[in-house]
């Protein structure tokens, strides 16, 4: 086996406060320089070395994982204004084929866009926003050829199949005004990747004639451009990670001016829903789970429709010509609650699984009594159910077929608290194979993630039964950072409760081992991205807790990221994790930053995979940090990296490739553990 690549050291001291940090890997950070390619290159090499004798493990896997999946499949068709729109998958094949049929399912196949012929000769290719125009001759649609998510916006005539000489680069958000004749775009500044303006275009005028709607000074703030479900109004939504402000203007008259709902005020967020003469507005003034009002279009008092509650937040909704739907969560189960608009009267959609998930699905006509939504759990797939919301009766259109005799009552789903450091129960879903032995001589895998208010619902997956059915124990944290347990759940794991997340991640690590469904020696910890940053952080506090760790695309060092504001969400991170040039924020990011506090210990196995072309973590983050613990590991754990040379954040962009790299994650937990 190949000795493992030793990274040179350059000096560089980084001063603040007083404070002096080291790091002599800073220089990954210039791609051009030859030495930092060639040390990239020589970690993927000495991973390959490393994972050879596993490559037969490695290829049952992906086998396992593609031999449950429908590779020729259809998604569920959305209704709106006589065409029926879908994407479909070829066995095969990459990428998905965008198309819509008019009138019936029985009418011919109208392609609009096959992201095969569009990845031809491209190493990676992905779909951003498509958009048809309100009289359905038209496509707006982006695409992304880097994986750096520089979008390029396009528009076709659907008759025709010819491309429209408008073509806009780096966009965002995108959406059509009620004249198909206007589009308005969000754009990005070029360094720091944040939406930032808003921009109208009209069809056949040069971009360079293109109208600057709006522009965001704060650095804190994103701006997005979308459309009530009425079609009545444009929305503009600014927001930051704690506060937001909406503005709207009606999609028939797209030259005039936008006006705020309600005023931008520090540490309030809200949404807006359009009904009749009333906007409905979800917000976080009252209580932090939020609650709804209402108030007419022209301005005027707010009137409530939904209060706060205690274990209620008030996670999303929608609006329909009759009915208002919200989607809740009840104590950390989600639910759907139905309101008809002329009487008010309520009632919420009954669902019998202790844990899962729902979620609104190509809801895209308003005067409608139909509401389109899915639902999963950990063992069962995923269905798209269309509702009566009159009749109540609720019709399955379609559940995700799982080939190779999926019997979902072979498994078992428990949902388990384990008590963190300050007392607070963090919920647990785990799922395992009937017949799993809690005597503690079983295996896991435990996932987290805990940022940005995203909440890990304990959804399906069928490339999960690859660990499953080789006596895994797969177990989700519901841990605070994410929006589990409501909005409050969320900040009480962000800025400085940032630990928190932490604590309440090693406390269902514990709990795992305390139930008997694992010894910390057959323990496999994963997350992506902050939940990179998640995993970084508990391995150097806890490191004999666990025997291996996943670290996807991850956000590591996080004071140095945070210092630079030219790198992609640097600027508005300051309202998730804090803002390092204020003191206090410093030193407590300092105290639990993964790079910053590697440490020489015996750490855990680990297996990091990432992507040069990354747009929202730099590639050298994760390459500074294999660097860095390779140097301090005092074990026999492996220390791997793997960097894909032509992606992004979301890996590869093909899906059989996608595969593969979960194959290699799954393979390196299960030979770890054996």
């Amino acid at each position: 086996m190949k000795n493992p690549p030793r990274a040179a050291e350059r000096p560089h001291t980084i001063e603040a406060f007083g404070d002096r940090r080291e790091d002599p890997f800073f220089y990954f950070r210039d791609r051009e320089d030859p030495e930092v390619m060639g040390y990239i290159k020589a970690e993927n090499a000495y991973t390959a070395d490393v994972m050879e004798p596993w490559q037969g493990l490695e290829q049952e896997v992906y086998a396992d994982i593609l031999g449950r999946i429908e590779q020729t499949d259809m998604s569920v068709p959305s209704r709106y204004e006589g065409y029926f729109y879908y994407t479909r998958t070829e066995e095969g094949k990459q990428y998905s084929i965008v198309a819509r049929k008019r009138g019936t399912l029985e009418a011919a196949e109208e392609v609009m866009l096959d992201g095969n012929e569009m990845a031809a000769g491209k190493k990676f290719f992905a779909f951003g926003v498509t958009a048809v125009s309100p009289d359905q001759t038209r496509l707006a649609y982006a695409t992304d050829t880097t994986g750096y998510r520089e979008y390029r916006l396009e528009i076709k005539d659907l008759a025709t199949g010819a491309l429209l000489p408008d073509v806009i680069e780096k966009v965002g958000s995108v959406v059509w005004a009620e004249d198909g004749e206007t589009v308005f775009y969000s754009k990005e500044q070029p360094k720091t990747k944040r939406s930032y303006q808003i921009w109208r275009h009209r069809l056949g005028r040069p971009v360079e004639k293109d109208v600057l709607v709006y522009e965001e000074a704060d650095e804190r703030f994103r701006v997005g451009i979308a459309k009530t479900l009425s079609k009545r109004y444009l929305v503009m939504t600014m927001s930051s990670g704690r506060t937001s402000e909406v503005r709207v203007l009606e999609a028939a008259t797209p030259e005039g001016e936008f006006r705020t709902v309600l005023p931008r005020r520090e540490g309030t967020s809200y949404g807006v829903s359009h009904h009749g003469g009333h906007f409905y507005v979800r917000v976080n003034d009252v209580s932090r789970d939020f609650r709804v009002v209402r108030m007419p279009v022209g301005g005027g008092e707010l009137e409530e429709v939904i209060a706060p509650e205690a274990a209620l937040y008030v996670q999303g909704m929608l609006h329909f010509a009759r009915h208002g739907v919200y989607l809740l969560r009840h104590g950390g189960l989600p639910a759907l609650r139905v309101v008809e608009m002329a009487s008010g009267a309520w009632h919420e959609i009954a669902f019998e699984e202790a844990a899962f998930s729902i979620g609104f699905a190509g809801n895209a006509e308003f005067d409608t009594d139909l509401l389109r939504f899915g639902y999963s759990s950990m063992v069962t797939p995923q269905a798209t159910y269309d509702y009566n919301m009159v009749s109540r009766e609720r019709t399955l259109l379609k559940q995700q077929k799982v080939l190779g005799g999926y019997d979902a009552a072979q498994y078992v789903v428990e949902r388990l608290e384990a008590r963190s450091g300050d007392g607070t129960m963090a919920p647990m879903t785990v799922a395992y194979r009937k017949g799993f032995e809690k005597n503690g001589k079983g295996r896991a895998l435990l996932s987290g993630y805990g940022s940005y208010a995203i909440a890990m619902d304990p959804g399906f997956s069928s490339s999960r039964l690859a660990l499953l059915d080789r006596g895994f124990a797969y177990a989700i944290a519901h841990i605070r950072g994410g929006t589990d347990l409501g909005y409050s759940w969320y900040e009480a794991g962000k800025l400085l409760r940032k630990k928190n997340t932490f604590d309440d991640f090693e406390a269902c690590a514990e709990r795992l081992i305390e139930a008997g469904f694992v010894s910390p020696e057959r323990l496999v910890i994963e997350g992506a991205s902050a939940g990179g940053l998640l995993v970084g952080a508990v391995m150097n506090e806890r490191p004999e807790l666990f025997r291996a760790v996943i670290a996807g695309v991850p956000f590591v060092d996080v004071v140095s990221t945070l210092e630079d504001k030219t790198i992609p969400l640097s600027t508005t991170d300051i309202d998730e994790f804090g803002d390092p040039e204020r003191e206090e924020f410093y030193w407590y990011m300092k105290s639990y930053s993964p790079y910053d506090n590697v440490r020489e210990t015996e750490y855990p196995s680990v297996y990091i995979y990432t992507s040069l072309n990354d747009s929202q973590v730099g590639y050298w983050e994760p390459v500074k940090w294999a660097a860095k613990l390779r140097k301090h590991q005092r074990g026999a754990g492996k220390i791997l990296l793997q960097v894909n040379l032509d992606a992004g954040h979301g890996g590869a962009s093909g899906r059989y490739d996608r595969l593969k790299e979960l194959a290699r994650c799954y393979a390196f937990a299960i030979a770890e553990t054996a």
